[in-house]
């Protein structure tokens, strides 16, 4: 099993930035692929980002797209996702995410990943 843990999370204002990362214990990191997802309250969990296992594929949810960059150093056990530009609709509780490799994957279900961060709070006031 593999246990990933979030940080970095917080209230900050519009056009702020933010650095959020996930840690994953065990020694499998580098083949996971790895995705960041966000829940904001009423909605559904839906996919900020993702990442193959080597961090030479990326994929970004369009709203996001040139604010956001997902990125993972695989000697660190930690993916990153740097966040820009914030604005108050990115609120929401982000959650790291991982899955076994694929060849050079990445994925963008909820469903397709199997382990699981127990989340981090952004909150960006206007």
């Amino acid at each position: 099993q593999v246990q990933l843990v979030e940080s970095g999370g917080g209230l900050v204002q519009a056009g702020a930035s933010l650095r959020l990362s996930c840690t994953a214990s065990g020694r499998t990191f580098s083949s996971l692929a790895m995705g960041w997802f966000r829940q904001a309250p009423g909605k559904e969990r839906s996919l900020v980002a993702a990442i193959n296992w080597s961090g030479g594929m990326t994929y970004y949810e369009y709203s996001v797209k040139g604010r956001f960059t997902i990125s993972r150093d695989n000697a660190k056990n930690t993916v990153f996702l740097q966040m820009n530009s914030l604005k108050p609709e990115d609120t929401a509780v982000y959650y790291c995410a991982g899955v076994p490799a694929s060849g050079y994957d990445y994925y963008t279900l909820p469903a397709e990943y199997v382990y699981w961060g127990q989340g981090t709070q952004v909150t960006v006031s206007s």
